[in-house]
């Protein structure tokens, strides 16, 4: 039987995916949250089908439109989970064991496999990601970008979710993009500034991270790819965190 947990889903335009990841959750949670960013396909429609409350909210950036979850959920605990994201059968046997009621942690970590299509990245396991936690004593920040759960007292559990990050390298090259220039902006507002040699420090770091230091090497021509497509992203957000520096200099 499902336990007392909410499930937290943020959408947009997710309805290839909302069925699947609510079906998913269904299997541990008592709860489904949806807080949708103004989808114009169906996801609406097939989430509340599927017994979901579903709430419209213009996107507030990643961690105040998960954050926006939490005030919905009639649950403590809640079990955030993105539209691309699966339950492993382990992971749903194992969260429906846990002692929630008499736990001692605030929350608890997971870590995520992921897929570009439907090949297996070596490179990025385990990223752990904390997404099991209670919401009256931790909560996510309000990060727009990539946003985390701030809590003191985390359990890793050795589950797994499965992550299908990526059709395929052009999307993942597309999303880059995006991400690149939400991490250069986000870092320079907050008073970060960038070197000249960052862009090259910081791209050939997350290509022999890749590559050597997560095994990627180990897996093939795909895990090369890989690498050096995470390498150039990394290489283009310090890249960019100096032409925004440029552009206000020769503002003032």
């Amino acid at each position: 039987m499902p336990k007392p947990i909410s499930a937290a889903i943020i959408t947009l335009n997710e309805e290839r995916n909302i069925a699947d990841v609510i079906n998913s959750v269904k299997r541990v949670c008592d709860e489904i949250i949806v807080v949708d960013s103004l989808s114009s396909d169906k996801t609406v429609e097939i989430a509340t089908s599927m017994g979901a409350k579903v709430i419209s909210q213009k996107f507030l950036g990643d961690g105040k439109q998960k954050a926006l979850c939490e005030e919905y959920a009639t649950n403590d605990w809640v079990l955030s989970i993105d539209a691309d994201e699966r339950l492993e059968d382990e992971a749903v046997e194992a969260i429906l064991t846990l002692d929630l009621e008499g736990a001692a942690f605030d929350a608890f970590s997971l870590r995520r496999k992921s897929f570009i299509g439907t090949k297996y990245v070596r490179q990025w396991y385990p990223d752990r990601v904390v997404r099991l936690y209670n919401k009256s004593k931790c909560g996510y920040n309000d990060s727009s970008s990539h946003a985390a759960v701030n809590a003191s007292h985390v359990k890793q559990l050795d589950i797994d979710m499965l992550h299908y990050s990526f059709d395929d390298f052009a999307m993942m090259i597309d999303k880059s993009k995006r991400y690149a220039v939400e991490f250069a902006q986000n870092r320079y507002d907050e008073g970060k500034r960038a070197s000249w040699y960052d862009p090259f420090t910081h791209g050939f770091m997350a290509f022999l991270k890749g590559l050597i230091f997560k095994g990627g090497i180990l897996g093939g021509t795909h895990e090369w790819h890989v690498a050096f497509v995470s390498a150039y992203n990394s290489y283009m957000k310090y890249v960019i965190m100096l032409e925004i520096a440029e552009k206000e200099s020769e503002r003032k």
